[in-house]
């Protein structure tokens, strides 16, 4: 295991994946970088999908807020109340599943890099770089004109093309 850029007779991940000729090194680069970029696109659907079920609670605790001040309009109103979110198992079994995927994908492409072959190292940084720009485009939202105190700062919603 030295650094090298071979070409041909690298082996990758298992003796089936030996390279013989140039066409299949660079389509080996090619699916390595669509492999990072899977990654990336893994990652985003977690965060995607921690922020759904979270807006979700926080719907139904606004509905729940509503009905509550209907039927108890003769009661004091209270102060600040902190109510603390848990996911269901239903929704910590996709959490779960959608981490250990993406925990997996990640291993794959770090036995990948241990190869230590310099072409494909060089495809996983594109594929990184193509993946964090095309699946987890930043947007930040500046509260302008109000004291930033007592709003906060700003919210961040992060789109995307491919995935939001």
């Amino acid at each position: 295991m030295l650094w090298n850029w071979n070409t041909i007779d690298s082996c990758f991940l298992s003796e089936s994946w030996q390279i013989q000729n140039e066409g299949m090194m660079a389509a080996s680069c090619i699916g390595v970088i669509l492999l990072v970029v899977c990654l990336e696109f893994l990652r985003r659907i977690g965060k995607e999908y921690d922020s759904l079920i979270l807006r979700q609670f926080k719907q139904h605790l606004a509905a729940q807020v509503v009905l509550s001040k209907r039927s108890c309009t003769d009661l004091p109103k209270l102060g600040p109340q902190t109510v603390t979110f848990r996911a269901t198992p239903l929704q910590q079994l996709i959490r779960s599943i959608i981490h250990a995927v993406s925990f997996g994908l990640a291993y794959i492409i770090m036995l990948i890099a241990m190869g230590f072959n310099g072409y494909i190292i060089i495809s996983i940084i594109i594929g990184a770089g193509i993946g964090k720009f095309v699946c987890d485009w930043m947007i930040q939202k500046v509260v302008v004109g109000t004291d930033e105190r007592e709003k906060g700062a700003s919210d961040t919603e992060e789109t995307t093309m491919c995935c939001g």
